[in-house]
């Protein structure tokens, strides 16, 4: 019932389509009509024009030799039709001969008649007239009568319009009738045409609310080669991000909600046994500060890396815009995890060209931080993290590599998601947010970063950047 509303835009272009089309075919229809009168009153105009000119020449023959009997003679032969009155004046405006003597003997002063005066003054006069008698529309012209400078007399000769008329009339209904069967025709296309258009923006609309319900992963079924077509495909797009917007959102509250259980549950316990007792032996009372106090360390970079990434993705971080040295920076990141390092076993090999990008140097640091602290990581003991640079162009290549196990193929594609680590055993006090982090900082910077990996030989993480050119 909806598309049946005047505000719909079923109703709003079907109306449209039938006010265009009546307005063109009643155009088209008027234009018709006033072509053929005008051609029909011409032509009759051409006829009588003709039919006088003609017969003028007889008559003037027999007015030269004042023969009336041969003028009557004329004037009832080519007079004797309904629809033709001819008369035929002397050049004091008195009727000679008519072709209607008993209605004309009701006339007493032809001067008043259309015409006569006119010609009686050697001008030639056509027109439109009513009846001398029978009051009916009639064409008429005047012809005046001369022979060698002489003016002999005046033909009139007029014919009725009512069998035009009549014909013409014929012609207004037929047209009428042909103006409303081509109405109909277009109703029913237009109709059709309406429904068309008006169909797929119908299920847009529904689609549209629908996603807005959250129905989201759904899909229009419109195949259409135009613009509602390519809408259609954009909205199924803008669907199928929103749906993995929606998972992505999903699985982000639930591994922070995994995250904070855990170190929030042992602060919990360690409390409770600390409350039960446990302060009285010094050793044990020790330990268990111990692990409230580191995972609380933990809750607190828990804390800090998701405000980090809260703030990356949402845009409002703002960068600061400075030229950094990416071989300053890359040292600062290798002096910071030195302990790190050590405590492991682990070596690092620094070799960066002396180039400069444009940036913030302390989230720079702190993508570099999180890349590095990952290799390290996964480094078997007594190996070595090579960090090293190129140039491609107006970009700064710096790769991070790690001789440890390797990323699978299952879990490369993911490993800069939040949360995901392929390995929960090897998480330790990871929040699983430094990738994601490290990511939104490099993208921050109109970077990239990408990574691959040999299982059993180590991964490579491969940070591209934007060189600095002064201006």
């Amino acid at each position: 019932m909806n598309r049946f509303k005047w505000n719909s835009i079923y109703r709003k272009l079907l109306v449209t389509y039938l006010a265009l089309t009546a307005l063109g075919t009643s155009i088209l229809a008027a234009y018709i009509l006033w072509s053929f009168h005008g051609y029909f009153i011409r032509t009759r105009q051409d006829d009588l024009n003709a039919w006088t000119t003609a017969l003028s020449e007889s008559v003037a023959d027999a007015l030269e030799k004042n023969d009336v009997q041969r003028v009557d003679l004329l004037v009832q032969r080519y007079g004797v039709p309904e629809t033709i009155t001819l008369r035929v004046f002397g050049p004091d405006g008195r009727l000679l001969s008519t072709s209607s003597p008993e209605q004309d003997r009701q006339i007493k002063e032809w001067l008043n008649i259309p015409g006569v005066r006119e010609a009686l003054q050697n001008q030639r006069v056509q027109g439109f007239a009513k009846g001398v008698v029978l009051n009916d529309d009639r064409v008429y012209a005047a012809q005046p009568i001369s022979r060698n400078g002489r003016l002999l007399g005046v033909l009139r000769m007029s014919i009725t319009l009512e069998q035009f008329q009549s014909q013409f009339r014929r012609v207004i209904f037929t047209v009428l009738g042909a103006l409303i069967l081509t109405l109909l025709l277009c109703a029913l296309i237009s109709e059709q045409l309406a429904r068309n258009i008006a169909r797929p923006i119908k299920a847009m609309r529904n689609f549209a609310i629908q996603v807005g319900n959250g129905h989201l992963g759904e899909k229009l079924n419109i195949s259409q080669n135009d613009e509602l077509g390519q809408l259609a495909i954009e909205l199924n797009r803008m669907s199928e991000r929103l749906a993995s917007l929606d998972k992505e959102r999903r699985a982000f509250l639930a591994n922070v909600s995994h995250e904070l259980r855990t170190p929030v549950s042992n602060v919990v316990v360690t409390l409770e046994a600390l409350e039960s007792g446990a302060d009285e032996e010094p050793t044990l009372r020790s330990r268990f500060i111990q692990t409230a106090l580191e995972e609380t360390k933990r809750l607190s970079r828990l804390i800090k890396d998701l405000l980090d990434l809260g703030r990356l993705e949402a845009g409002v971080t703002l960068l600061e815009k400075q030229p950094i040295s990416v071989r300053d920076l890359s040292n600062r990141a290798g002096r910071a995890m030195e302990s790190r390092m050590l405590s492991k076993g682990v070596g690092l090999s620094i070799d960066i060209p002396d180039v400069q990008l444009q940036g913030d140097p302390e989230r720079l640091l702190q993508a570099f931080l999180n890349v590095l602290d990952n290799a390290i990581k996964h480094s078997l003991p007594n190996s070595q993290v090579f960090v090293s640079g190129l140039i491609e162009g107006v970009y700064i290549v710096v790769q991070i590599q790690d001789q440890g196990l390797g990323i699978s193929d299952r879990d490369l594609p993911h490993i800069f998601e939040q949360f995901y680590t392929g390995d929960r055993s090897r998480q330790g006090s990871s929040t699983g947010l430094g990738l994601a982090i490290a990511r939104r900082i490099v993208e921050a910077h109109g970077g990239s970063i990408a990574a691959s990996s040999t299982v059993g030989k180590g991964a490579t993480f491969t940070i591209r950047l934007p060189r600095y050119s002064p201006s």
